[in-house]
């Protein structure tokens, strides 16, 4: 059996109150475990709804016909007036998830404002937003997360710097191929990466032949028993309208031989750590850029 490392985004309040508690269940009747990452500040979701001016985030939303995967509900929620907060209206749902025993990290504070505007917002806004979020988490569950997973993969080296000040034990923040040590201008961080290895289900959905019938089978293709292998999933996605889809893509890992472990089970120990930087690059089927890891940070490495 190969381990697969399980990250699981709640980005918003749909998905948290409907996707996450149907995720729970489905995991607790294949025995496995995942890692959970919430947004837990306002619900801003539906601004994103300006991009439909976008001629590529268009054909995604059709593609994947995105009112059936999040609700008309989802696609509004911030437009006219703030967003409910997320944690505070559903931190029983959270200690839920960490009661069932999955390990849960800070996907964000206010997802929608970390994806769009985090190239623009400053060190002290982001230390405090992570803080934040730290706390709310704290406050529902009783403990603080463990790790942070950036929303839309994206990371500045600002993000990184500021996240380096709390105690997470890794993070989830880049696309790549190993987990790694980040290096920013010839310095080591602490905080090891696990990145993202396979694409997910809207970067593919109705591309290059994948279907809906075909998705799990060409899912578990890429997977490699001697290569890192992480799966992001997203509670609005295979939690509800994808549910059953998902179900089926356990049973088939099962068949390949694969398993569903938290991301935290899959570091190695500190010394078997690499280094590398990281870069930024579209992916197919994504609109805009992703946090990406290049290549060895050895050169000018302190």
């Amino acid at each position: 059996m190969f381990p697969v490392g399980l990250r699981i985004d709640a980005d918003t309040l749909r998905g948290t109150q409907g996707g996450v508690p149907n995720l729970l269940k489905v995991l607790a009747k294949h025995q496995v475990k995942g890692t959970f990452f919430f947004s837990v500040g306002p619900d801003n979701m539906g601004r994103h709804i300006w991009r439909l001016l976008r001629p590529q985030f268009l054909r995604k939303m059709w593609r994947t016909k995105a009112t059936d995967l999040y609700g008309w509900d989802t696609l509004l929620k911030g437009t006219l007036w703030r967003g409910p907060l997320i944690g505070k209206k559903l931190g029983h749902i959270l200690k839920d998830t960490v009661r069932e025993g999955h390990e849960i990290g800070l996907h964000a504070w206010d997802h929608y404002r970390w994806q769009m505007h985090i190239e623009r917002i400053g060190g002290e806004v982001i230390y405090q937003e992570l803080l934040r979020g730290v706390e709310a988490i704290h406050e529902s569950t009783g403990s603080s997360p463990s790790c942070s997973a950036a929303p839309a993969w994206r990371i500045t080296e600002e993000a990184l710097l500021e996240k380096a000040k709390l105690p997470f034990r890794y993070n989830s923040d880049c696309r790549g191929f190993s987990i790694f040590y980040p290096v920013i201008e010839g310095k080591l961080l602490s905080q090891p990466q696990i990145p993202t290895t396979l694409p997910t289900y809207d970067e593919v959905l109705g591309r290059n032949g994948v279907t809906q019938k075909n998705y799990n089978q060409y899912l578990t293709s890429l997977m490699k028993r001697d290569s890192l292998n992480v799966l992001t999933i997203h509670a609005e996605v295979e939690g509800m309208a994808c549910l059953s889809l998902f179900q089926e893509f356990l049973d088939e890992l099962r068949i390949r031989g694969g398993h569903l472990v938290p991301l935290g089970e899959l570091l190695p120990p500190a010394d078997q750590i690499t280094r590398s930087i990281l870069g930024r690059q579209r992916v197919e089927g994504r609109e805009g850029w992703l946090s990406i890891q290049e290549g060895s940070g050895d050169a000018g490495w302190d």
